[in-house]
């Protein structure tokens, strides 16, 4: 199961060692700005997916006098999961004791959602953050989706290669255009298909949030290529322009999602507040559809949860998340925040943390 027992962190930024043991339900980090309580949720993204939420490098996740930053956790069933990252070697990652060559089996094994202001990416960012949301999805319901994206992601490298020397060998790109194709056309399949599941899912759940603008709210997914026409005589169609830019410019990697209300951009008519009910909803419904097709929770990790949100949005989202039956890692400066929020009367573990250790 999909919940944390045990967690141990050392030399994650400021946390020097750091053990807890949190429970199924909620559980609440409260401190002052800067007293690690959000590493502690970096810490178990990070175990989880091999990523920070925060930032793309290793030098500032790191303490910065230790060469190493270490991250356990032991789940609820016993299973055990273990990460050494370095400044100067690669990772070290183990889970039941085997050292894995990937994070495809502790991510199956450990689906982390992060609600966070980087969340707001996916109204007001490019294209990647929300092919990424699209994709952690499909990842957890299609086991065969990680293989298609990795021939895919191949084929593209190959090809811009290719398309980048000064006299590319066009015999070699049709070659590569065909690998590409066979697997592009399965990583659409299966990201439609996701997709036709988790938007009325979506939406039912807006509703009961109170999400404004709901019937007028219209989310697409594109493909990113035309998809009346075969990808394949696309590329061919489109090889000079690639030649020209050294760069595929059709093809799943394309992808997108758009949000308008009206003919309007989402993120051009909410505001910061509902922008967050949103997209706290949008990972919220992700979270529900995992449960649904696996029978496994989504641990959500929730940062800064008051910031830009008033009282009943604050309650709406922890209902939500409460109903689901996950586990649940909630931050804030003033603990009151949180608890006048909370419906009924949940079981919870507070740990109030200081200096990057928890003092009570």
């Amino acid at each position: 199961m999909s919940i944390i027992e045990k967690l141990s962190v050392t030399a994650v930024r400021n946390i020097d060692g750091l053990d807890i043991e949190p429970i199924p339900t909620v559980n609440i980090l409260h401190g002052e700005n800067g007293s690690g309580k959000t590493s502690i949720l970096e810490s178990i993204h990070l175990l989880a997916s091999g990523r920070s939420f925060r930032t793309s490098k290793i030098e500032p996740l790191i303490s910065s006098d230790k060469n190493e930053a270490v991250v356990f956790a032991r789940l609820i069933d016993g299973k055990e999961i273990g990460l050494s990252k370095s400044r100067r070697q690669k990772h070290n990652l183990k889970f039941r004791s085997e050292k894995q060559s990937s994070w495809e089996n502790v991510a199956r094994e450990l689906p982390c959602q992060i609600l966070d202001s980087n969340s707001f990416l996916l109204l007001e960012g490019g294209p990647k953050a929300r092919r990424q949301f699209l994709d952690w999805g499909v990842f957890h319901v299609e086991h065969s989706f990680v293989e298609n994206w990795r021939r895919t992601k191949k084929s593209l490298a190959n090809r811009n290669l290719l398309l980048k020397q000064r006299s590319p060998d066009l015999g070699q790109i049709a070659a590569w255009d065909s690998e590409l194709c066979l697997a592009a056309n399965k990583v659409h399949r299966a990201r439609t298909e996701y997709f036709h599941v988790f938007l009325p899912l979506f939406l039912e759940l807006y509703r009961k949030m109170n999400g404004v603008d709901v019937e007028s709210l219209k989310i697409d997914y594109e493909s990113g290529w035309d998809v009346d026409k075969e990808l394949k005589d696309i590329l061919l169609e489109n090889r000079d322009i690639d030649i020209r830019y050294g760069a595929t410019q059709s093809g799943p990697h394309r992808a997108d999602l758009s949000f308008k209300i009206g003919r309007n951009r989402a993120v051009d008519i909410l505001s910061r507040g509902q922008q967050k009910i949103l997209v706290s909803t949008m990972k919220i419904a992700q979270g529900l559809l995992l449960s649904q097709a696996l029978d496994r929770k989504c641990i959500f990790l929730v940062d800064d949860l008051p910031s830009e949100l008033d009282q009943n949005n604050r309650t709406a989202i922890l209902s939500q998340l409460l109903s689901m039956g996950g586990q649940v890692f909630v931050t804030c400066v003033e603990i009151a925040g949180i608890l006048d929020s909370l419906p009924g009367h949940p079981k919870l573990a507070t740990f109030h943390v200081e200096r990057g250790t928890i003092t009570s």
